[in-house]
């Protein structure tokens, strides 16, 4: 086995908490194979250059995981690291100078250990064969491959170099969406989209027979389907059980956020409060219900935490407006149905829901209530709270950011009004190459940062629609409150 950790944990009960272990997956070949024909029903808006979002944008994200949750990893070796002889082989799992880290941990490295394992192998051949339809002898030879190159298959869809056997999975870079840390339980997601099944049906394998995730087979949840659900008319998935990670957020240690949109369905929802309930593992769950449209897709394009007592957010989703008045003419030809404006409400054991008028409120009631931040709650909104800027920059996300420590959060360089909201807010900004730097030469420590946003090249990878939240699977973050 690749990756063994005798103190292995999952503990996750907030989104701002330091974090300490997480599940990545660096690009791949397939991602470089989608062709504009297939890019929406892949769920890309557009085609990537590989190499780019690699060498220039994800590199970059892996080396700042491993400064803050593996130093010994990657400190002294920056330039090492950089040599263009040296530079792939250090960030490619299948080759001997791969980093390994088991606080930074790639997904492929996991699924290559499970299929070490000739009964786990066959079985998952036959699954991914099934979904894929695949003919019998293709089955048989796949069974046969090398577990290391099998891994690979199953996640490029290139039998070789030149040869695809079906379609690559290109969203496994949003690992986030596979499942959620809540508490010591895992949450499994349900795909809206025939895209992201082989994705999952390849964590559900990795969680269920990697022993990194041995103690915990029992704490992992999986949503079941609505009963006779293939009688069901419609394939929408407003009408069918669906839950992605990218709607799940880990608040408080007694509270979930779960976001119903283009992704995740009222029935999702209502499966996984049913399951969190009777497994005892959160006392609340909150429902925002924001409009089912691209724009938004999961909640954590619409808002993130910085902070206890910070968050960053598109107000033109989050803010209730303020009434218009009766005797202004636009108030009679309003339609007042088009509004888009999110329902909340918010649930526990036994107890009558209860209501949000906005986001705004729900955030503000978790920072002082749930988190005791002490403090009056603060913004700070996409584009500067400045059309069309906020628009603009939500869509390259600039609210799906991933807190490495409380304060300390990672973002894309491409949204400037944003960037100047943080300004303002009197955070630091460094850019992810100057800030290594300084890491490397002592200038600053990692666990000494705080209030900063650190901005990382995009011009690639924020046209794959997912910002750096998307880009984790948090597994163990420290705890920012004492538990009851």
């Amino acid at each position: 086995m690749t990756i063994t950790n005798s103190d292995f944990k999952i503990d996750v009960t907030s989104e701002i908490g330091t974090l300490r272990t997480l599940l990545i997956h660096s690009p791949d070949s397939g991602l470089g194979k989608v062709v504009p024909s297939k890019a929406q029903d892949w769920l890309f808006e557009d085609i990537i250059h590989l190499d780019t979002v690699r060498r220039n944008e994800y590199d970059y994200y892996v080396k700042l995981l491993l400064y803050f949750l593996d130093p010994g990893k990657i400190k002294g070796k920056l330039d090492q690291i950089d040599d263009e002889g040296t530079r792939r082989s250090f960030f490619k799992p299948d080759n001997a100078g791969f980093y390994s880290s088991d606080k930074v941990i790639e997904i492929q490295t996991l699924l290559a250990d499970i299929l070490q394992q000739p009964d786990i192998r066959e079985k998952l051949v036959a699954a991914v064969c099934a979904i894929e339809s695949c003919n019998y002898r293709l089955q048989q030879q796949l069974t046969d491959t090398n577990p290391t190159e099998l891994a690979k298959i199953f996640i490029s869809g290139s039998l070789t170099t030149e040869e695809m056997i079906f379609a690559p999975i290109p969203n496994l870079i949003f690992s986030r969406d596979l499942g959620i840390a809540v508490n010591n339980h895992m949450l499994l997601n349900k795909p809206a989209k025939k895209a992201r099944f082989r994705e999952t049906l390849l964590m559900r394998y990795i969680l269920f027979n990697h022993p990194l995730f041995e103690a915990y087979r029992d704490n992992i949840l999986e949503i079941p389907e609505t009963a006779q659900h293939f009688l069901r008319p419609g394939e929408d998935a407003e009408g069918r059980t669906t839950l992605e990670g990218g709607d799940v957020m880990m608040v408080s240690p007694d509270h979930l956020v779960i976001g119903c949109s283009e992704r995740t369905s009222v029935s999702g929802a209502n499966e996984a409060i049913r399951l969190l309930f009777e497994h005892n593992v959160v006392k609340k769950v909150t429902i925002v219900k924001i409009p089912n449209k691209r724009d938004y897709m999961h909640i954590d394009t619409v808002f993130t935490q910085v902070k206890r007592d910070t968050w960053v957010l598109l107000r033109s989703l989050a803010k209730a407006e303020a009434p218009i008045e009766e005797r202004e003419p636009i108030s009679w030809f309003a339609d007042k149905k088009q509004k888009e404006r999110p329902e909340i409400v918010q649930f526990e054991k036994d107890e009558k829901p209860r209501l949000f008028g906005c986001i705004e409120d729900l955030l503000t009631d978790i920072s002082e209530n749930d988190l005791k931040s002490g403090v009056k709650t603060k913004f700070i909104y996409s584009g500067n709270n400045t059309f069309p800027f906020d628009a603009r920059e939500q869509w390259t996300d600039s609210c799906n950011l991933l807190a490495l420590k409380e304060g300390v959060v990672v973002g894309y360089d491409r949204n400037d009004k944003t960037v100047e909201a943080f300004k303002e807010g009197g955070f630091n900004v460094i850019r992810v190459a100057e800030l290594l730097q300084k890491f490397e030469n002592n200038e600053l420590d990692p666990q000494s940062m705080t209030d900063t946003l650190i901005l990382m090249p995009s011009a690639e990878l924020s046209r794959a629609r997912g910002g750096f939240h998307c880009m984790s699977m948090p597994i163990l973050r420290d705890n920012i409150l004492n538990r009851d």
